[in-house]
């Protein structure tokens, strides 16, 4: 879990919200062709609800339709919303590349957490949710 203090500035649930309503293209880091895997339930969830999802993966297969890139350099268009489906160890080199890609908000789902990179994302202008799920916020939505 988050430590005190550190809760509320990664899951304001205006950022939240905003995110999952006005948000177009969704980046997942960690998104393959298992249809097991949370960033695939994910993804296809988000899919069905609108956004364009783009697969980054070493791998750069296609999902659901959409063509992966290997990186988030790779990308060729605008991320609104990077979903880091790492490991929290490997979730820091996730944020520090969307933040060079220039998404507008980093988005690590639970039990994802690295406070120190959610903090570099902030200082660098992103919005930033940790340690929540996008298809159970998108349940709870509030204010929209």
């Amino acid at each position: 879990m988050l430590t005190v203090g550190m809760e509320d500035r990664f899951a304001d649930q205006r950022v939240i919200n905003r995110l999952l309503v006005e948000s177009r293209v969704w980046a997942f880091v960690g998104l393959g062709d298992d249809p097991g895997r949370t960033a695939y339930g994910q993804a296809r969830l988000l899919q069905g609800r609108g956004k364009r999802i783009i697969p980054v993966h070493p791998a750069a297969r296609t999902v659901l339709g959409e063509p992966g890139y290997a990186s988030l350099a790779e990308v060729p268009v605008k991320v609104d919303v990077v979903g880091v489906y790492r490991r929290s160890e490997f979730a820091g080199q996730a944020v520090d590349e969307a933040i060079a890609a220039g998404a507008g908000a980093v988005w690590l789902p639970l039990g994802v957490i690295d406070e120190a990179a959610g903090r570099r994302a902030l200082d660098a202008g992103l919005d930033v949710v940790m340690d929540r799920c996008p298809g159970v916020e998108w349940a709870l939505r509030r204010n929209v």
